[in-house]
């Protein structure tokens, strides 16, 4: 029952843009203060994945991510609900979850002590390199040219800096401004980048027509797209599963690593930001499985990845439970009863996730004048109700503008986003690899990890400009041989 209460309550606050699983959590743990320890922590990580599950809805339909794991699913999903596929986008997103969440849980249940441990091995140094391949495969991602998708993620990096220096306690780049000494609120970037300025963009268009029946037909897939989904879920759950056993990876950067990893394999890359299918399953079987497996430094190391497992990790001290190794063998009725709520809560959001897609399609036929007011209020709503700041609306207003400007300009927002996320752990784990290597640069490359990262980072840098480069030498050859003749 609590299971069902928790991820009922999950995917609504997850289809409510901007709302998210995080003030759902934390509003709600008063309440668990009365209820068995086993039994809250149920709800709340149901809460958890549910959220997961939710969040491709509005993104999908109204290109309005309330995460900024969801920014990735609307690249593709809302191309293809503006293609009339939008029931099959929700039906894909549904079976990815499940896939991803699936093998999330196999991986919490049989792997948690020996994944523990293997992400011990990683320190300062590592994770600086491991985030550095991530902007870099951000910056792969994009829409537009290699440099300008590289360029929105030096955008983001140094929007992220803005706020309360942790090290010195100085403020860098807030103006005078009280309301930003904390740093800029991820949500209002987010969708003011992705949904305001998609508001900005359509609201010129004018929608005609009787509305579409959503029959079960119309959602299932066609063969294509099963053929080019298989292969795109099971990458991406190997990616979200990596992502979630490393303390403060999370689910952003999964679903940015698995999106650039199929744009990077696919034979024709052109597809994607128009509605590739694969770009659409595998971030979302990605951020599923991280949303599993971040359970797993969380309850053997007391280590939260996000802010949502750093709540988790709250309630779990309110019920006196200390999270680390001994966790497992102190409190298998809580570990074990956690995991089983996995399989049963994933099983129920399937089963009410399907039934749902002809209702949540419905909201395309919608007319705009009605529609994007709705938009625009719910985003307020939602952001507001984070911190209770009024220039939190303001903010994600402005960056709406910004929004329109780099879709006018051809630079893709995405890249701009992960970089906002990852500037403060790169800053605080360059900071930290320096100071413990007393400023000795080779720190990077004395550990194996983080060498392979580096490495890898090198070969996308390589690629990327190879990529640029021969168009250029493809045309500057044909314009001398048309010079000769």
């Amino acid at each position: 029952m609590y299971c069902f209460i928790g991820v009922s309550l999950g995917m609504v606050v997850g289809v409510l843009p901007g709302v998210g699983p995080l003030p759902a959590i934390a509003m709600l743990l008063p309440i668990t203060f009365y209820i068995p320890q086993t039994e809250a922590i149920i709800m709340l990580a149901g809460i958890y994945y549910g959220g997961q599950y939710g969040g491709s809805t509005a993104s999908i339909l109204l290109n309005l991510p309330g995460t900024p794991a969801a920014a990735v699913t609307a690249l593709e999903g809302y191309p293809l609900a503006q293609q009339g596929r939008a029931g099959v986008a929700l039906f894909m997103t549904a079976i990815a979850s499940f896939v991803g969440s699936f093998f999330g849980i196999l991986l919490v249940g049989g792997f948690a002590p020996v994944l523990a441990s293997f992400a011990l091995e990683f320190g300062a140094a590592e994770y600086f390199s491991l985030m550095i391949l991530a902007l870099l495969g951000a910056a792969a991602i994009g829409g537009g040219t290699f440099l300008r998708s590289l360029s929105m993620v030096v955008l983001g990096l140094l929007l992220g800096i803005v706020g309360q220096d942790v090290t010195s306690g100085q403020f860098r780049f807030t103006f005078g401004l009280p309301y930003i000494a904390d740093g800029l609120n991820i949500v209002a970037v987010a969708m003011g980048l992705f949904g305001v300025s998609e508001v900005m963009a359509t609201a010129h268009r004018a929608r005609s027509g009787k509305p579409q029946a959503f029959g079960l037909k119309s959602m299932l897939p066609e063969r294509e797209d099963l053929a080019r989904s298989w292969r795109s879920m099971a990458r991406g759950t190997g990616i979200g599963a990596g992502c979630g056993i490393l303390p403060g990876a999370g689910a952003a950067m999964a679903s940015f690593m698995a999106y650039a990893v199929e744009r990077r394999l696919s034979k024709t890359p052109e597809r994607f930001g128009h509605g590739a299918m694969e770009g659409l399953t595998a971030p979302e079987s990605a951020n599923n499985a991280t949303a599993q497996a971040a359970f797993i430094p969380t309850l053997t190391l007391g280590v939260p990845g996000d802010a949502v497992m750093a709540v988790m990790l709250g309630a779990l001290m309110i019920h006196g439970i200390n999270p680390g190794p001994g966790l497992i063998s102190d409190h298998p009725d809580l570990f074990w009863g956690l995991v089983v709520s996995f399989l049963i809560g994933n099983a129920m959001l399937l089963v009410l996730n399907i039934p749902l897609i002809g209702l949540w399609t419905r909201l395309l036929q919608i007319p705009y004048a009605v529609l994007y007011p709705a938009i625009l209020t719910l985003i307020c709503i939602g952001v507001y109700s984070i911190n209770s700041s009024t220039f939190d609306i303001f903010l994600v207003m402005f960056f709406g503008v910004v929004g329109y400007g780099l879709i006018r300009l051809g630079f893709p927002p995405a890249p701009l986003v992960l970089g906002f996320i990852l500037s403060p752990m790169l800053e605080e784990n360059f900071r930290r690899a320096m100071l413990l290597a007393r400023g000795d640069w080779s720190t990077f490359l004395a550990s194996p990890i983080s060498a392979t990262f580096l490495g890898l980072s090198m070969t996308i840098v390589m690629v990327a400009l190879v990529v640029a480069l021969r168009p250029r030498a493809t045309s500057r050859c044909r314009h001398q041989g048309e010079s000769r003749s």
